[in-house]
C-alpha cells in the first residue's frame, strides 16, 4: 500500500534529486544500523516523505555522511540523517510489524508469522517508545481489517482507516501545528489507499479479492469520479501542507506532493491507453 509518495525525478533539479537520494540513503542507513536487514527491508518512499517533510517543519539540520553499501558497493554514498530519521525508520518497522500480524491472522501466511517473528524484539521497543503512535496505528488497521470482512463499499469509512494511521504518523510532536499536521496526513492517507485500491482492482477483480472500489467499477463516469476523489484528497492534504512555515526543500516536497504522488496513476492511465489502441 505504500510507494506512492515518491518523486517526480525528471521535474526535479540536479542538487535536489541529490538531496533527496541522500535522505533516502540515510534512512536505509538507519534502518540497518538500528533494525538489521529485515528492518531495512521494510523502506519506503513514503518515510523518506516524511522525513524530508518533517526536518523541513522542524528546521532539524541533517548530517552529512559518505557510506558504501550492497547496492553500492565501489561509490561511496552521501547520506542525511538526524533525529526525525530515526523515528521514521522505528514507523517503518512498526508499520511492516503489524501488517505481518495481520497477513498471519487473516490468512495464515507462514512468511508473515517468520517475519514478524524476526523483528518482534525490536518492535516491542518501538511500541513502548512511541505508545501513542502504536496505539493509533494498530486500532486502525483492525477496523481495516474489519472492513474487508464486511466488504465494506463505503470509500469514506474504508480509506479513512488508512487515514487515521498516517496522520499519527506525520504527529512527530503535540504542538502548535498538531491541526494541520492531523489533516495533512489523513487526506493523505486517504489519498493513498484509494490510489492503492484503483491501482490494484484489476487483478482483484479477476482473483475475486476484496476492493472497495467493485461496487463503482463498471458505472458510467467511473474513471472520472475516481480521479475526482483523488484530486479532492490530494488538494485537502496539500491545503494543510501550505499552511506550514517549511521552506527548507520546499521544491523537493512540493514536486512530490503535486506530481509525484501522481506517478502511478499516469503510468496506469498509459497502459490502458495503450491497450485501448491495441
Amino acid at each position: 500500500m505504500f510507494g506512492y509518495v515518491t518523486i517526480c525525478e525528471p521535474e526535479l533539479k540536479v542538487k535536489d534529486l541529490k538531496k533527496y537520494r541522500a535522505y533516502y540513503c540515510g534512512l536505509c542507513r538507519t534502518l540497518k544500523e538500528e533494525y538489521g536487514f529485515m528492518g531495512q527491508m521494510t523502506l519506503t518512499y513514503d518515510m523518506t516523505f516524511a522525513v524530508i517533510f518533517l526536518s523541513s517543519l522542524y528546521e532539524s539540520v541533517a548530517d552529512m555522511e559518505t557510506h558504501r553499501c550492497k547496492a553500492h558497493p565501489v561509490k561511496k554514498q552521501l547520506m542525511l540523517r538526524n533525529e526525525i530519521t530515526s523515528y521514521a525508520a522505528a514507523m517503518n518497522v512498526l508499520l511492516a510489524y503489524y501488517h505481518m500480524e495481520d497477513d498471519w491472522q487473516d490468512e495464515r501466511k507462514v512468511s508473515s508469522l517468520m517475519t514478524k517473528s524476526m523483528i518482534r524484539g525490536k518492535a516491542k521497543t518501538i511500541i513502548e517508545k512511541y505508545p501513542r503512535q502504536s496505539r493509533v496505528i494498530r486500532e486502525s488497521l483492525c477496523e481495516l481489517a474489519e472492513c474487508e470482512k464486511e466488504e465494506s463499499t463505503d470509500l469514506d469509512r474504508v480509506s479513512g482507516c488508512f487515514g487515521k494511521l498516517m496522520e499519527e504518523l506525520f504527529l512527530y510532536r503535540e504542538d502548535m501545528w498538531e491541526k494541520e499536521l492531523r489533516r495533512m496526513g489523513f487526506f493523505l492517507g486517504k489519498f493513498i489507499y484509494l490510489m492503492d485500491a484503483y491501482e490494484d482492482l484489476p487483478e482483484d477483480l479477476e482473483k475475486n479479492r476484496y476492493n472497495p472500489l467493485r461496487r463503482i467499477y463498471g458505472e458510467e463516469g467511473y474513471e472520472a469520479r475516481i480521479h475526482q476523489i483523488l484530486c479532492m484528497m490530494i488538494a485537502e492534504s496539500t491545503a494543510e501542507f501550505e499552511r506550514l512555515p517549511c521552506l527548507i526543500d520546499v521544491d523537493i516536497l512540493r514536486n512530490i506532493l503535486y506530481d509525484g504522488v501522481w506517478s502511478r496513476y499516469n503510468k496506469i492511465q498509459m497502459k490502458k491507453s495503450e491497450e485501448h489502441k491495441k
